[in-house]
C-alpha cells in the first residue's frame, strides 16, 4: 500500500465553524472552496499555488483532528489496516458509490482512506505574518497515551511505511514520508493514559512573532518551551508553533 496524499481534517462543531474556517484560512493563507456534502459540512483551504493539505468539516459532536490518506485501493488499505489492529468506526462508509472507509487506530485516532484523484502537486509558498515571519502547517502530532505508546508508534509506522526517526526528546520520534508529501507525523508520548488525539504543528521562522500575530486572530498561548509554544485556536483547540524551519 502506498499512500499517495496526506489530509489534516481539522473537525470542528457546527456553531464554531465559521470562526474556526476564519482563523485558520488566515493562518495559512487560504480561501475557501465552495461547501459540500449533504449537510454542506465539507470545505477545503485552497493556497493561492500549489497544492492544498487542509480540510474542514462541520461536526456535531466534539471538535477533533483527523488524518484523510489517499490510497489507490480504499478497500485493499482498509483490509491491511484491519490486519494491523485497525477497527472500522461505527459511521463506516465503504462503498463502490462513495468509495472511502472510517477507521480507528488501535487507541482511537480516526482517520479515513480516501480514493486518489490526482490532488498531489508542489508545496503552497509559506505563510508571510505582519512582521515577515514565515509559517506552515506541515505536521501532525498525534498525542499518545503512554501505555499506548508502543503499539500505537508500531501501528503509524506498519501502517504508512514511512521512516520512522528518534524525536529530540525521549517522548518524541517522527515518521516522515517521501519528500513529495506534505504532512510528517510526530508521535508524542503523554504522561498519561488517554485514547490518541491529534492536533496540527506550524513550522516557523520566528514563533514569537506568528504566535502574536495569531493572538491578534484569536488565538491564545496556552505554555511555552524551549522551541516551541502551545496555542489554543479561537474555538480552543491546540496547536502548536515550532521552531523548525518551514520548507
Amino acid at each position: 500500500m502506498t499512500i499517495r496524499w496526506v489530509w489534516a481534517f481539522l473537525d470542528r462543531p457546527a456553531a464554531q465553524f465559521d470562526s474556526a474556517a476564519e482563523f485558520w484560512t488566515a493562518v495559512t493563507g487560504t480561501t475557501l472552496s465552495p461547501r459540500r456534502g449533504d449537510h454542506d459540512e465539507f470545505v477545503t483551504l485552497l493556497p493561492e499555488s500549489g497544492a492544498a493539505t487542509v480540510k474542514m468539516q462541520a461536526i456535531g459532536g466534539p471538535a477533533r483532528v483527523h488524518l484523510d490518506l489517499d490510497v489507490d485501493d480504499v478497500s485493499a488499505a482498509t483490509d491491511r489496516a484491519v490486519a494491523l489492529g485497525a477497527t472500522l468506526a461505527e459511521d463506516n462508509v465503504l462503498t463502490e458509490h462513495i468509495g472511502y472507509a472510517v477507521l480507528r487506530s488501535p487507541a482511537g485516532m480516526t482517520f479515513c482512506f480516501t480514493p486518489f484523484h490526482d490532488t498531489a502537486g508542489p508545496l503552497a509558498p509559506t505563510v508571510v505574518g505582519p512582521s515577515g515571519d514565515r509559517s506552515r502547517l506541515d505536521q501532525i502530532c498525534l498525542d499518545i497515551g503512554d501505555s499506548d505508546y508502543a503499539r500505537e508508534a508500531r501501528f503509524w509506522t506498519d501502517l504508512t511505511g514511512w521512516a520512522w526517526r528518534p524525536g529530540s526528546l525521549p517522548e518524541f520520534s517522527r515518521l516522515s514520508p517521501r519528500p513529495d508529501l506534505p504532512l510528517d507525523l510526530l508521535l508524542q508520548r503523554l504522561g498519561e493514559n488517554r485514547p490518541t488525539s491529534a492536533h496540527p504543528d506550524l513550522a516557523c521562522t520566528d514563533f514569537e512573532a506568528t504566535a502574536a500575530w495569531h493572538e491578534k486572530l484569536g488565538a491564545r498561548r496556552v505554555e511555552r518551551g524551549a522551541n516551541w509554544m502551545v496555542m489554543a485556536d479561537p474555538t480552543g483547540q491546540p496547536y502548536c508553533l515550532t521552531g523548525r524551519k518551514p520548507a
